[in-house]
């Protein structure tokens, strides 16, 4: 199936937070996606999967636009996607009813992320998804181009997230996943009743922080462990002002587990319904994670302040009549090949303004990241390819682009302050990222910390740091990042000593600010 061969319907879920090494259908020893592992057996599980960013804002505009962060401009510097054609948009162009179901505070029409889907609700505990979405939606939207309305439109944002996290953190909150797959149930018999193809996108948070899983799924994976009792604030570990020993490790990696188990429960019941209602066939099905999550290791906890592969090499399971049911070691796949991979499922055309379809980033095709030998039409549009794609100097190669952490490190500064803590300004928590990476090496160009690079085929834990060294795989990885941000904006100014929001406009800091996120 390919670009003249459509419509074919799209189920899109993204794992928020969903960390590779703890699925059991990547071979974890505990029964964490029993629903995946079935899955697994009509889909291609890709090993070399890699996110362009390391969380969700920036990972899902490039899912949605099929641009790295820095073109898309959707990053922690500026956190909203402006001036884009979604995914979306071109496939409603097309023909397709689409609907977005996510409980994350990032994918609202607030960001615009949601622009182009008919149908979206962001199911926040607090503030009523009905009032993000449909006719609504576009009210929010004028709110947003007033600036004197807009600071009502961002009172109730803060005031809805604030207590969506105050119910969570107790303890008291509920996963809206089952929510999200009801919907999503609804909407697709109303899109066949309608006669109309249909592209469902749903991510489900249940493995983001803060971790309280259903005591069903908690007694199984986590027993005798009260959430309320762990750390679940990231940013007290990393900024120092709380230790966690191997014994409360063991304890949060065990409520992380018991909410992948749950929202793989979950996944599993909207796949049954799609086979028992006889839709399963005729629907390209992706499960992907935006991101991973680090407990620990590199002496970080989250997602945040480092590009590792805890966090950017990514799950990602994909079914097509195309594609072989096996295990796909070596085809390195970058998340946003998936945009063009869904228009070419869809026989859809990017519209005005998109991205344009780029054969070789559609995973249905044979010459997938075979950049020279299958160009684009309209080369001189597409933003995400450039001349040494063209020259296939860049088949091999995935690159990570992580702007400055601002939301996190104003919250990291919060809590070191309140502990007495200074945060050096010359750290990681301060810089910003990019990598390029292939299966068996990575060099990561750090802004305030010296760079680093990593063997990834004898040291996948990424513990032996040998940039500096002769080795001619990271060699090769450096030059091509080079070239990457070359092509880009080229390597970051000498800014060590200057304020991180210095450069930033101030929209974008009036904004920050009304959220809650800076003081």
């Amino acid at each position: 199936m390919g670009q003249t061969d459509g419509p074919g319907n799209v189920l899109f879920v993204v794992m928020d937070t969903v960390r590779k090494s703890h699925c059991s259908v990547y071979g974890y020893d505990r029964p964490t996606t029993p629903s995946l592992e079935t899955f697994a057996e009509e889909a291609t599980v890709f090993e070399e999967a890699v996110a362009p960013a390391p969380w969700t804002l920036p990972v899902h505009a490039s899912l949605f636009t099929g641009l790295y962060p820095t073109q898309h401009g959707a990053t922690q510097e500026n956190p909203y996607l402006d001036d884009a054609t979604t995914l979306a948009e071109s496939l409603s162009t097309a023909g397709y009813a689409s609907s977005c179901y996510s409980s994350n505070a990032w994918i609202t029409p607030y960001t615009n992320l949601t622009d182009g889907f008919d149908d979206q609700d962001n199911f926040f505990q607090v503030m009523p998804g009905e009032f993000l979405s449909g006719p609504l939606s576009r009210a929010w939207k004028a709110m947003n181009d007033s600036p004197a309305l807009r600071r009502v439109a961002d009172t109730l944002v803060k005031l809805g997230n604030t207590a969506h996290e105050y119910l969570e953190s107790g303890g008291g909150g509920d996963s809206k996943t089952p929510d999200i797959v009801d919907r999503t149930q609804e909407f697709v018999a109303e899109a066949d009743d309608a006669g109309d193809p249909w592209f469902s996108f749903i991510n489900l948070m249940d493995a983001h922080l803060p971790y309280h899983p259903p005591d069903e799924f908690a007694a199984e994976f986590a027993p005798g462990v009260d959430s309320t009792e762990v750390c679940q604030n990231s940013k007290e570990y990393n900024c120092g002002a709380r230790d966690i020993d191997d014994d409360e490790w063991a304890d949060i990696e065990g409520l992380y587990d018991a909410e992948l188990a749950y929202l793989d429960h979950h996944l599993g019941r909207l796949f049954d319904w799609l086979r028992e209602t006889d839709r399963w066939d005729d629907t390209l099905v992706v499960v992907a994670a935006d991101h991973g999550e680090l407990h620990g290791e590199h002496d970080l906890y989250g997602h945040e302040f480092c590009i590792y592969d805890p966090l950017v090499n990514v799950p990602l399971l994909v079914k097509h009549p195309d594609l072989p049911a096996e295990r796909d070691e070596e085809t390195q796949v970058e998340l946003q090949d998936l945009y063009h991979t869904v228009l070419d499922h869809a026989g859809a055309a990017a519209a005005a303004g998109g991205e344009p379809f780029d054969p070789a980033r559609s995973l249905i095709r044979d010459g997938y990241r075979d950049f020279a030998a299958d160009a684009p039409d309209d080369r001189a549009a597409a933003q995400s390819r450039f001349p040494a794609h063209d020259d296939g100097d860049l088949d091999d190669y995935a690159f990570v682009d992580y702007h400055r952490p601002v939301v996190e490190l104003r919250q990291l500064e919060s809590k070191a302050s309140a502990a007495g803590i200074e945060i050096s300004e010359d750290s990681r928590f301060y810089s910003r990222m990019r990598a390029a990476r292939r299966p068996d090496g990575k060099f990561i160009r750090n802004e305030r910390i010296p760079d680093e690079a990593y063997r990834l085929d004898s040291d996948p834990d990424e513990l032996d740091d040998v940039a500096g060294s002769d080795e001619p795989v990271l060699a090769d990885t450096e030059d091509a990042l080079a070239t990457f941000e070359g092509e880009l904006d080229g390597e970051w100014a000498g800014d060590a000593g200057e304020d991180v929001l210095d450069d930033m406009g101030e929209e974008a800091k009036d904004r920050l600010s009304d959220l809650g996120y800076i003081e």
